[in-house]
């Protein structure tokens, strides 16, 4: 297999208590590539403990998800980069599957399927066989899937827009325009927190709801207010769609 360097880029923003099981989780899987965490403005002790980790670079950034991405991206200096949430562990040996799936030299990019932490309600084991159904039929993925691409690819298409939502759907649907884009079988463990403080059916509805909005060319940014608006709170980075 050749080998490809792999640079982590994990958006933060007051992920003090998420974080540190995320980047354990990376490290005893045995990845050994940068891990940067682009911070939005952090209060919560966040930045603090990931610049006392060996290995972690922190970056200060402006709050915003595709901001965030952007700026953590450029950071790197890996020949892949892979977006991770902060509340999302990697599946095991991810390094080695992204490595694999890039051996084709068409495969651009790609991401994981997922799996909720919590076990109940039942309901949430419904919503994960959804996102990952959708994922393997539309070939598309959210950030909380962990999404992977080249760095020359990510280059060449700019990044991510620098969106409040839906910079992560956009930015697989360019990747699908320059070549393969792969949803892989493991399975990112995702927190099931924005579920639970508001629904599973509550929390559903609304995502489809946005996700039509957005597919009917409602501004991001309307959709980001209608987000608050329901939630009552900012959302933050690693909260994705």
């Amino acid at each position: 297999m050749v080998d490809i360097t792999i640079s982590v880029v994990i958006p933060a923003l007051n992920e003090r208590e998420a974080l540190p099981e995320t980047i354990a989780a990376l490290r005893g899987d045995g990845f050994s590539g940068e891990i940067i965490i682009a911070d939005g403005g952090s209060t919560d002790g966040t930045v603090e403990w990931a610049q006392a980790q060996v290995g972690v670079l922190v970056v200060p950034c402006g709050r915003g998800r595709g901001v965030q991405l952007n700026a953590g991206a450029q950071a790197t200096s890996g020949d892949v980069l892979a977006f991770l949430h902060a509340d999302c562990k990697p599946p095991a040996e991810m390094a080695a599957h992204i490595q694999t799936a890039l051996l084709d030299a068409k495969v651009v990019g790609g991401a994981f399927c997922v799996r909720f932490e919590e076990r109940r309600p039942w309901t949430l084991h419904a919503t994960a066989w959804f996102i990952n159904n959708r994922s393997r039929q539309v070939l598309s993925a959210t950030g909380d899937q962990a999404i992977f691409a080249r760095r020359t690819v990510y280059d060449a298409i700019g990044g991510f827009r620098e969106w409040p939502l839906f910079e992560d759907i956009d930015f697989v649907a360019r990747l699908r325009g320059v070549g393969r884009f792969h949803v892989l079988p493991p399975c990112v463990t995702i927190s099931a927190r924005r579920w639970l403080t508001n629904g599973v059916g509550k929390t559903n509805l609304l995502m489809a709801r946005l996700y039509w909005g957005y597919r009917r060319g409602v501004a991001p940014e309307e959709l980001a207010r209608r987000y608050r608006d329901v939630r009552k709170t900012p959302p933050g980075p690693s909260e994705n769609l």
